[in-house]
């Protein structure tokens, strides 16, 4: 358990407090490049910071802050010129540095020392990369972006997932070093929910493995095999190849998956799932266009948290801990050993940029951010196309990991029919055939994974 203090340094990310300074020692992507290219300002609030978003007319991008200076207008509803965004209310512009470029009426009467030129903006640096914009908050120079051995896969097709959940962010990103969930919130889970009173239950979980490495956390995991339902995941207990880990400062990478959880307040995330597809080697890898990008509903109409997606069942879970999950009152077991190892490494990385140092995980050396090896297996398959039988059969088998029929994007709910029919035409596949749900299948090679 933690002490309130210690939870509080672990959870709350505003200006001025030790987990803010330290998140904003790191990139983090808060929008989708194709979201901006559909309307090129956004409001945005990202670790309790009210800020705007904007594309430039040379497709680069600012960052400041929302309230324009002059008289408390919502620089929200301005416009770009150029490399600037302009108030909507009196005019007055501000380029990506902060700086107040032109005041229409000031400017027109001014003296021979402009009033604008004792006027600036908070702004912070924005950057497109990997189909997504990133912010960086923090203070100068800042790092690079880091370049994750999934960005440099070019044969498959990417989509961006974004959902904003009602809950502080440190309990979305603890779920990365807990494996013993999955045998719970989803196997066991989806086997009650679809077959209520069925005595089966999901392969149990009988070893468990977290090794620290320079920018993360690997976990490894055995499972017994059973006839129950396939998940998409299989279990390893080899570290190197388990293609699962809980990267710095706030990434669960899972493969095919990347999925950061960004604060934007003490008590909401904004949770970002970069997913890729590989495409089948009898079909052509051709370069996307544009990363479409879409945003995952938390709740159905009603209101009730959505539980019908593996995401979904693990977005209920990390609301039901509360707006911040309390740690005064918790009782750790032998399970929770990578939790504690990712608690123990924040605290670390809280006394580094205490002393002005760099935290785990930031990169500045250019050679070193070629490409950045993760754990992994069929490493091929992602980078050069995977075997049609493999690949369908695989596909029915995350298909089968949901409580319901549809047939869109089987890890969240809610994907839009044209980021499905996209998908569809990439991988070479009939629309129909996902559209009713399988009896249960088990995985290639004979055996049931968890």
């Amino acid at each position: 358990m933690l002490s309130e203090a210690k939870n509080h340094a672990l959870t709350r990310v505003g200006p001025g407090t030790p987990m803010g300074a330290l998140l904003r020692r790191y990139w983090h992507p808060v929008a989708a490049v194709s979201e901006l290219a559909e309307k090129n300002v956004k409001p945005v609030r990202l670790m309790g910071e009210d800020l705007v978003l904007y594309r430039t007319d040379t497709d680069g991008y600012g960052l400041v802050q929302r309230r324009c200076p002059h008289r408390g207008a919502d620089l929200g509803q301005g416009w770009t010129e150029g490399q600037s965004l302009r108030c909507s209310y009196h005019g007055w512009m501000f380029d990506r540095s902060g700086s107040c470029v032109e005041q229409p009426y000031e400017d027109m009467v001014g003296s021979s020392a402009p009033f604008r030129d004792k006027v600036k903006i908070d702004a912070y640096q924005a950057v497109a990369f990997a189909g997504m914009i990133w912010a960086y908050l923090g203070p100068a120079p800042a790092p690079l972006v880091p370049m994750f051995e999934p960005f440099t896969w070019r044969r498959g097709f990417v989509q961006v997932i974004l959902s904003e959940l009602p809950c502080n962010w440190l309990q979305c990103h603890e779920n990365s070093v807990d494996p013993v969930h999955f045998e719970w919130r989803h196997t066991n889970y989806i086997v009650r929910e679809s077959e209520p009173g069925s005595p089966d239950r999901g392969p149990r979980h009988s070893g468990l493995e977290f090794q620290e490495f320079e920018f993360g956390i690997v976990v490894a995991r055995s499972a017994e095999l059973t006839t129950a339902l396939a998940a998409p995941v299989a279990p390893t207990s080899r570290p190197e190849t388990s293609g699962i880990a809980c990267l710095w400062p706030n990434v669960l990478y899972t493969g095919s998956n990347l999925e950061w959880r960004v604060p934007i307040d003490d008590t909401t995330t904004l949770n970002i799932v970069w997913h890729y597809s590989p495409i089948p080697t009898d079909m052509p890898a051709t370069e996307q266009e544009s990363i479409p990008y879409w945003y995952g509903p938390v709740v159905d109409d009603d209101g009730e948290l959505l539980t019908s997606h593996i995401l979904n069942q693990d977005f209920a879970a990390w609301v039901g801990q509360g707006a911040t999950a309390d740690r005064t009152g918790e009782r750790l077991g032998r399970s929770d050993a990578g939790i504690v190892m990712l608690r123990k490494r924040l605290f670390a990385d809280l006394e580094r940029v205490g002393r002005g140092e760099d935290p785990q995980g930031v990169i500045r050396d250019p050679a070193s951010n070629r490409c950045i090896l993760l754990p992994l297996d069929k490493r091929q398959m992602y980078r050069d196309g995977v075997d049609r039988t493999f690949f369908e059969e695989r596909l029915r088998r995350v298909f089968d990991w949901r409580l319901n029929s549809d047939p869109s994007y089987a890890v969240q709910f809610g994907q839009p029919a044209p980021v499905r029919h996209a998908f569809e035409k990439a991988m070479g596949i009939d629309p129909d055939f996902l559209d009713l749900r399988g009896k249960v299948r088990r995985s290639v090679n004979g055996e049931c994974d968890v």
